[in-house]
């Protein structure tokens, strides 16, 4: 009978070949344990892999407009929060104006105009605020704030109301300003002419909020109440009469323009609705295609288990094999 054997550095060899191969396995084993995803996606999926990259492609979309949804809610909460402000100061201002509109006295008026002149601060303020580093009313000029000072505002206004002595020519006069396309909107308002483009908040859906401090309302509100600041100046030198009739009509246009800026508020409401709806669909949908993907490439943890048990065995088998083989002797053997 013929016997076939190989050499003792040939058996080495082998031995030391089959360990590897072994302790390959283990790592990949050991990888696919601890991660539960399989580490040779390619053998895994036979080559095909136009559903998994179909799965990143959705992935890497669905993180932008996580990424964008942020951004337009950061901007549409600090605008709902600015325009709270600003309405604030109008029920303020106008609230004063009609009280203060019934006594025909300098003192009143005074106050009536001092006040004015700080929620004019507090509006222009509240409308050059920023989200982001982004001007939220400068339109498409985002890096410009939209208005310049109340002090310029109303030394422009006050050249226009000069020389006018009735509460009707002088409201006329400063509406005409804030209408004229070289009054306002070219002395005090610094933004861009066109209003901001509308945002990407999911692949099918966009959100527009085409409000800029040339918007008709807040134009209204900033008119009357720099007409009311300008009252008591003593370069126009108004009679205490006129002044309470312009406090009177003033006042009463300002709880008027109330109902404009909650219409404004109710906008900026309806495009934050939107944007958390949309947040909620693409988190949703970020959920279930990472659940997808990792079913499509994911390894069974109990099969995985099982195989490395077998793998550990079969290199401790290996060890006590290679042990044995090195203690082999002649003298050994002729004992």
């Amino acid at each position: 009978m013929a016997l076939n054997s190989i050499g003792d550095l040939a058996r080495g060899l082998t031995l030391r070949t089959r360990s590897t191969e072994i302790k390959s396995q283990i790592e990949t084993l050991s990888y696919e344990m601890s991660t539960g995803k399989v580490q040779d996606i390619s053998g895994h999926l036979g080559g095909d892999y136009a559903h998994l990259l179909d799965l990143d492609r959705s992935l890497e979309l669905l993180d932008a407009y996580s990424i964008a949804t942020a951004e337009a809610r950061l901007f549409t909460d600090a605008m709902q929060l600015s325009l709270k402000t600003f309405s604030g100061s109008v029920a303020e201002i106008s609230a004063s104006l009609l009280s203060f509109g019934t006594a025909n006295q300098t003192v009143t008026h005074e106050q009536a105009s001092v006040q004015a002149r700080n929620e004019l601060d507090t509006m222009i303020s509240a409308l050059n605020t920023r989200a982001g580093g982004r001007s939220l009313y400068s339109g498409t000029s985002t890096d410009i704030s939209p208005l310049l000072s109340a002090e310029t505002l109303l030394g422009a206004l006050q050249a226009e109301l000069s020389g006018l002595t009735t509460a009707t020519d002088i409201r006329q006069a400063a509406e005409d300003w804030f209408d004229d396309p070289t009054g306002f909107d070219a002395v005090i308002y610094q933004g861009g002419a066109d209003t901001l483009s509308p945002m990407q908040i999911s692949e099918n859906e966009r959100v527009s909020l085409p409000i800029t401090a040339t918007d008709p309302a807040l134009k209204s509100a900033l008119r009357d109440v720099a007409v009311a600041a300008l009252a008591t100046d003593d370069a126009l030198a108004w009679s205490p009469g006129l002044r309470t009739a312009l406090f009177t009509e003033l006042g009463v246009e300002l709880a008027n323009t109330q109902d404009a800026t909650v219409n404004l508020r109710a906008q900026v409401g309806a495009a934050e609705a939107r944007i958390e709806q949309a947040a909620t669909r693409n988190a949703a949908a970020n959920t279930s295609a990472e659940y997808a993907r990792s079913e499509l490439i994911s390894a069974d943890p109990y099969e995985t288990a099982a195989r490395l048990q077998t793998v550990q065995f079969q290199l401790e088998s290996l060890y006590s094999v290679t042990v044995r083989n090195a203690n082999l002797s002649l003298v050994n053997f002729l004992r």
